[in-house]
């Protein structure tokens, strides 16, 4: 199986400094990344290691899921997966990833909605990213589009 990577160029201290998150392996791209903006509501353009844990858990998830609903007998139609990370204080110090969640919405063929949700929470189980952050809280919502 591949390995994957990502390297970060950080110049100055946590809260005057800034720094350059690129992904290496596929090459997509080079993001922003400062301590101001990943605690701020408005994030003005640059992103944090909680937006690229949510787009990894959403991409890993959705794939999860579709390969389960096919092999729960559905055709697998469109997902649309999100995933909210909180960043929040923690009460030992410093800050906490203190819980995950995701949504997903879907249009398939062939399972009911009731059939739809079981899949979808043995996917949020067994999606490689959500095993990786199995010391945080996720939670789910999961229902026809």
């Amino acid at each position: 199986m591949a390995t994957r990577n990502a390297t970060t160029n950080w110049t100055g201290g946590l809260n005057d400094g800034t720094g350059v998150v690129e992904l290496v392996s596929s090459g997509a791209g080079r993001f922003d990344v400062s301590f101001p903006r990943r605690t701020a509501h408005d994030a003005e353009g640059v992103t944090s290691p909680e937006e690229l844990i949510a787009a990894a858990h959403s991409a890993c998830y959705a794939m999860q899921c579709s390969a389960l609903i096919a092999r729960a007998g559905g055709t697998p139609g469109t997902l649309t997966v999100s995933a909210d990370v909180n960043l929040e204080p923690d009460p030992a110090g410093g800050f906490q990833i203190a819980g995950i969640h995701l949504t997903v919405r879907g249009v398939m063929e062939g399972l009911d909605e009731a059939g739809f949700k079981e899949v979808a929470e043995s996917a949020k189980a067994g999606c490689p990213v959500s095993k990786a952050l199995t010391g945080t809280t996720i939670t789910l919502d999961a229902a026809f589009a």
